[in-house]
């Protein structure tokens, strides 16, 4: 097929035979850019149609009860001191008998490592086995020393 129309030039156009592909690679550039970032948010679990039961519950987050054993090897039970001696009823009571709830032990670096296995001793003798350890990661920022319940990251 061809098309004839005057050039400027006297001379004829010629068709055009060729498609600019610049602006089709750009849109599948960005397409491949936008399906690689929301492709993992997508796949973080399928979707189904789940049955129903009269006796199924909520799941609450568990808020954790989080314990720090400063330098000097005072305890505190979220930002309140406590005595050793009343460690385990404090905890328990901030459990609410909950005792699947999370504990975080949060040890200063500088205390001795026997302070922090000890809390944790006490607490796994009276049944309270859910205990984590908390660490700062490597390049996180540090905790203020002075705030004993600020959690680590």
């Amino acid at each position: 097929m061809s098309i004839t129309t005057p050039k400027r030039g006297g001379g004829l156009y010629e068709p055009l035979a060729d498609i600019n592909v610049t602006p089709f690679v750009d849109v599948m550039l960005v397409l491949l850019i936008v399906f690689m970032i929301t492709a993992p948010m997508l796949a973080a679990g399928m979707r189904v149609d789940l049955p129903q039961a009269k006796a199924a519950q909520p799941l609450d987050p568990k808020e954790p009860v989080i314990i720090t054993v400063s330098k000097d090897a005072r305890l505190f039970v979220g930002r309140d001191e406590i005595a050793r001696a009343r460690l385990v009823p404090t905890v328990r009571a901030k459990l609410d008998g909950d005792i699947n709830r999370p504990i975080y032990v949060r040890g200063d670096r500088e205390v001795a490592y026997g302070e922090v296995i000890s809390v944790m001793d006490q607490l796994a003798l009276n049944g309270l086995g859910k205990i984590s350890l908390v660490a700062n990661a490597v390049g996180a920022p540090v905790t203020r020393p002075d705030d004993p319940a600020t959690p680590a990251r």
